[in-house]
C-alpha cells in the first residue's frame, strides 16, 4: 500500500535542514546596535556593548534594538546576565531547533518564530529560526541559523544595515512614527516580513505542482518520490506557520492586557490575517498533493493491470500451439493423423489458426 505524505513525514529525515545552535568559540560577529531617540534611528556609538545598549534603552523616548548575526554561546550568556534573563530562557537561547512559541519571564518577552525560503532547484523549503527578547526599550533578535529572513547571511545582512540598508530595511529605520512605538513596533515588523516571506515559499511549491500534474500522466516511475519530498516541504511551512498563529494570537491578547498602542494592534491583526491565508493555502497544497499522489497510484495500477493483461494473452496464444503440439507428439499407436499425408501441415495450419484466432479476441478486447 503507497506511503501518505503524514506516513512519509514520519519515514523520511529532513535532510536539508542545519543544526541550530550558538555556535562555540569566539567567531561570532558582534551584535549590531542601533540606538532610536524619539523615533530615529541611528547606528550605536562603536564599542557598545550589550549593557551599554540597556542602559540607553532605560531613557524616556529611546530604545536600543540589537541583531545577533550568529550568536556565539559567551554572547549568550553575556546578555543573560547583563538583561538578568531567567535560566530556562537562556537555556532556550542555547538549545534552539524549537517551534515557533511565546513566554514571558517577567518583563522579558520571548519569541520563537522561524522564517522560510524557498530553493527552486532543489526543491527544497530552508527554515532559519529566529529568536526575539522584547523588554521595555530594547529588543533582541538572534538569529539563530546564520541567515536573514530572505535567506541572505546574517553577517552580510547586518553589515548592510549599518553600511547601506536595503529599501525594506531603511522603510522601517526611517519610519519614525512606528518606531515611536519601541520594541514592539519592532517586533511586529520581523514577524510581518516573517509571514510575508511564507507566499513566494508557496507560490515556488505550487508551481513544482503544476509540473508534478502534468509528469504524473507520463509514466515517469520518479514522480511518486517528487511528490512525496514535496509533500514534506509543505509540511515544513505548516510547522513555522501554523504554531505561529497561536503566538500572534497570544501577542494581541497581551496587547490589549498591556495598554499597548490601538495602531500597533492593528498592525497585528493584518499580520493575523495575512498568515491564516498563508495557513490555509499551506493546507490547500497538502490536500492537491494527497491527491496526485493517490492519482499516481491509480495510474500506476492501471499500467501494471495492461501489462499484466498483454502478458496472459502472449502467454495464452503460445499455449494454443503448445497444446496442439503436445497432443500429437504423445506418439500412441492408434493416432490415424500421425499417418496422413496432410497431417504435419494440418498441425501446423491449425496452431498458426489458433493463435491468430486468439490474437485478434485479445486486440478486439484490447488486452493486445
Amino acid at each position: 500500500m503507497p506511503l501518505t505524505a503524514d506516513d512519509w513525514e514520519n519515514a523520511m529525515p529532513s535532510l536539508h535542514r542545519r543544526s541550530s545552535a550558538p555556535s562555540e568559540g569566539a567567531a561570532a560577529p558582534a551584535p549590531t546596535i542601533q540606538y532610536v531617540t524619539d523615533g530615529h534611528a541611528a547606528p550605536a556609538p562603536a564599542g557598545s556593548g550589550v549593557r551599554d545598549a540597556l542602559a540607553f534603552g532605560h531613557d524616556q523616548g529611546h530604545m536600543a534594538m540589537l541583531l545577533f548575526a550568529n550568536p556565539s554561546r559567551q554572547q549568550v550568556a553575556d546578555l543573560a546576565e547583563v538583561w538578568q534573563l531567567h535560566p530556562l530562557l537562556e537555556e532556550d537561547l542555547v538549545n534552539a531547533s524549537q517551534r515557533p512559541k511565546i513566554e514571558r519571564y517577567g518583563d522579558t518577552l520571548f519569541i520563537v518564530a522561524r522564517s522560510a525560503h524557498y530553493d527552486d532547484a532543489a526543491e527544497e523549503v530552508d527554515l532559519a529560526e529566529f529568536h526575539l527578547l522584547v523588554r521595555p526599550g530594547a529588543i533582541a533578535v538572534l538569529c539563530q541559523d546564520g541567515r536573514w529572513v530572505d535567506g541572505t547571511p546574517s553577517a552580510r545582512f547586518a553589515q548592510e544595515l549599518e553600511t547601506a540598508p536595503s529599501e525594506r530595511d531603511r522603510a522601517l529605520l526611517d519610519d519614525r512614527d512606528l518606531l515611536r512605538l519601541g520594541p514592539e513596533a519592532v517586533m511586529y515588523r520581523i514577524l510581518d516580513t516573517i509571514v510575508d516571506g511564507y507566499r513566494p515559499v508557496l507560490e515556488g511549491i505550487a508551481t513544482d505542482l503544476e509540473e508534478i500534474e502534468k509528469q504524473v500522466f507520463t509514466g515517469d516511475p520518479t514522480v511518486a518520490e517528487r511528490i512525496y519530498r514535496l509533500s514534506r516541504e509543505v509540511i515544513d511551512v505548516q510547522h513555522a506557520c501554523t504554531p505561529l498563529t497561536a503566538v500572534i494570537e497570544a501577542l494581541r491578547g497581551g496587547f490589549r492586557k498591556h495598554g499597548i498602542a490601538d495602531e500597533l494592534q492593528a498592525y497585528l491583526q493584518d499580520v493575523s490575517d495575512h498568515l491564516a491565508r498563508v495557513d490555509a493555502r499551506a493546507g490547500e497544497l497538502r490536500e492537491s498533493l494527497a491527491q496526485i499522489l493517490s492519482v499516481n497510484a491509480t495510474l500506476v495500477g492501471q499500467r501494471q493491470n495492461t501489462a499484466m493483461q498483454k502478458i496472459s494473452g502472449w502467454a495464452a496464444i503460445a499455449l494454443a500451439p503448445t497444446i496442439v503440439a503436445g497432443i500429437y507428439g504423445m506418439n500412441f499407436d492408434d493416432m490415424p493423423e500421425l499417418h496422413w499425408a496432410f497431417g504435419y501441415p494440418f498441425a501446423i495450419c491449425l496452431m498458426v489458426g489458433l493463435s491468430v484466432a486468439l490474437y485478434a479476441i485479445f486486440k478486439k478486447s484490447k488486452w493486445m
